[in-house]
This record gives structure tokens, sequence and C-alpha cells, in this order.
């Protein structure tokens, strides 16, 4: 826990001041005690209070006070964010390799409904960024909670030649950005204006998370690991998914899959069956080693998926491995509240005991005969 106003403390010197300040006034009144006629009429008609009941109410006062002084400086509490309270920006590979038919109907079209499945599992309560790269990467839809912006944009992803895979991390920090004042956009070096370096990711990470799925090896633009190293500065995790599998197969992209409209595959397609490789069909290698050296740096996790169903599994349990960023949220107003029961309680306990004791004493006094 830490403390917003820490000076605000000096008022619990208040504390031994007032607790001074009743044992002189007990003092003084043992001083000027009046003498009775019948100390024992006196001790019969009143109850004796025990030294707890004189004590309680003082001790819950003092406390009052100690809470209440803690509470004008402001104390502050590291609470770990929710997965659900996150925006997640999601870098989709539209490369033109994810035309290739090892995973039926072909890559894209797998990726789109596993894609469409994960929106729709987020019920509407987190927000989600949609990236998309091929040779360039662009920011399709902005963290938004509209499920069917994100579907529409979904539905239409057509794919271009390339894969710049560093350069995807990059918009997404840019993203993020936008909408998070703490993340700095990438023209900062970093948050603090301290080189970042590959040596692991921050321990108070930002709620905003990167997910990049690709079933390539990054061809043009930044490296990945320098992306990533960007995103590490920032506390910002980057989970990375290798999709596909290294069978050949063939390249089929319907019209509406192809930026410019032009249909391509093996039965006398524009490119005769692929972009070469045996088997008729191109063997289209996942850079591993880079995707998992990403996820490393940035503290997140790489995942593979060989087919529909096993990325479907990584996509919908992926919010379970997002860690919660750690905020510092102000909690005074619990120590405000707690200080004002036990400052209530105090009063309405010596306000109780104090006339149970009044009520005989005056019974005492009626019957004592005139003199």
């Amino acid at each position: 826990m830490s403390l917003s106003w820490p000076w605000a403390l000096a008022a619990l010197l208040v504390v031994p001041l007032l607790l001074l300040a009743r044992w002189w006034a007990n003092r003084r009144r043992r001083r000027f005690a009046v003498r009775v006629s019948s100390v024992a009429l006196i001790r019969a008609a009143v109850p004796g209070r025990t030294a707890w009941r004189r004590r309680i109410p003082v001790i819950l006062f003092s406390a009052a006070l100690v809470f209440l002084a803690v509470g004008a400086a402001r104390p502050q509490a590291s609470v770990r964010v929710p997965a659900n309270a996150t925006s997640i920006l999601l870098a989709l590979d539209v490369s033109r390799s994810m035309c290739s038919t090892d995973v039926q109907p072909n890559r894209i079209t797998a990726a789109q409904a596993a894609a469409r499945e994960f929106i729709k599992a987020q019920g509407g309560e987190t927000k989600i960024g949609l990236v998309t790269f091929s040779g360039i990467a662009a920011m399709l839809v902005e963290p938004t909670t509209d499920q069917q912006a994100l579907l529409k944009a979904i539905d239409g992803l057509q794919t271009g030649r390339g894969t710049a895979i560093g350069q995807a991390i990059l918009t997404s920090i840019d993203a993020i950005a936008e909408t998070n004042p703490a993340v700095p956009p990438t023209g900062v070096t970093s948050p603090d204006g301290a080189s970042p370096t590959p040596s692991g990711a921050p321990a108070d990470y930002q709620a905003d998370t990167i997910v990049v799925l690709t079933d390539g090896a990054n061809t043009q633009g930044v490296e990945p690991v320098t992306a990533a190293e960007q995103a590490s500065a920032r506390g910002l995790r980057v989970y990375t998914i290798g999709f596909g599998t290294t069978q050949p197969a063939p390249m089929v992209c319907s019209p509406d899959q192809i930026s410019g409209g032009s249909a391509f595959g093996s039965d006398g397609g524009r490119f005769g069956g692929g972009f070469g490789g045996g088997g008729g069909g191109r063997v289209q290698q996942i850079d591993e080693e880079t995707l998992e050296k990403v996820a490393e740096i940035t503290g997140g996790e790489y995942f593979r998926a060989e087919d529909a169903d096993q990325l479907q599994d990584v996509l919908t349990d992926l919010p379970s491995n997002f860690v919660g960023q750690l905020r510092k949220v102000e909690i005074s107003v619990w120590f405000v509240l707690l200080g004002t029961l036990l400052a209530v309680t105090a009063v309405v306990l010596s306000l109780r005991w104090n006339r149970s004791l009044s009520l005989p004493a005056a019974a005492v006094a009626r019957r004592e005969p005139p003199r």
C-alpha cells in the first residue's frame, strides 16, 4: 500500500494529545472530588462500572481517529484488473500463404471462423481491435465493443503479398496508445525515456494485450523482435499463434479473398497450382523461433495450431492466459467509512453506559431524607 499525501499522517498526533488531555482531566477530577456523607449508599445504588466499560469507548474513538488520519493520507492499493477489463488487439496475417488448403477449405477461411467465435465469446464486454497485415499493416477496426463492426470486418478480409509481422505489432502499439495514456506511441523510445531491452517484460503490465496470428515468417519491414522490445518497454504483452502445417498443399482463394478480386488456385488458375513446391502445392514454414522470442520478450506465450479445431481452442482459451494488470486504486473511502463507524460506536456506547449510571444516582438523590 502507498500513500498519495503521506504528510496527512501528521494528524495522528491528535491521538496521543487527546489521551494526554483525558488523563489530565481525570487527575483534575480526582483532586476536586466532592465528599458525600454516605459512600456506602451510593455504591449500593449505582452499579459498578468495569474498567473495560471505561476504556472501550476511548479505544474505539482513538482507533477511529487513526483510520480517519490514514484515510486523509489517501492510501492506494495495488489490485489486479480482470481480463474482461482489457483491450485486445487481434493482428491477423492476410498474406497470400493464408490461401493454403492444408487447412480446409483454406487457412484464411478457418482463421475467419475462429476469429468470429473469439469475438462472440467476449460477450461485448471486452474492447477488441482488429489489425491485418500482409506486406503492410493496417488498423482495420479501432478497439471497440461493437461486435457487429468487428464481424463485418472479419468477413471482408482479403489477402495480399508479403508478411510484415513486426509492423503489425507496432501498429497495434500505436492503436493502444490512442486510448491508453500510459502507453506512448512507437515514436517514443519507452515510457521512462530508457532504451527498451529484450531481457524480459516488466513486472507491471498494461491491461491491453496484443495477439498475433500468422502462418509464416516476417519478409519485410521492422523485425518482430525489435517490435517486441518496443511492446515490452511499454508493458504490453504479445501472444503469438503459429497457424498451419508443413504439408505441401495447393493455394486456393476465392475472388473475394484476393485483393484486386483475381482468383487463383490449382484447377488451371492464374498461378498454376500455387507458388511452387512439391506435391502440387507450396510448403509454408512458420518461424516458430521468432514467434517464441516475441512472446518471451513481452511476457506473453506462443501457441501452435495445425488445424481449424486447434486454432479455435487456442483463441477460445486465450483470455484465461491473460495476466491482469496491477493498478493502484485509492482506498481512502474505506478508511473513512471504518473510522466514522468506530467513532459513532464509541459515542453511542459512551452515552449509553453513562446514562445507565446516571439514573440510579438520580434515584439516590430522590430518596435522600431532607436535612
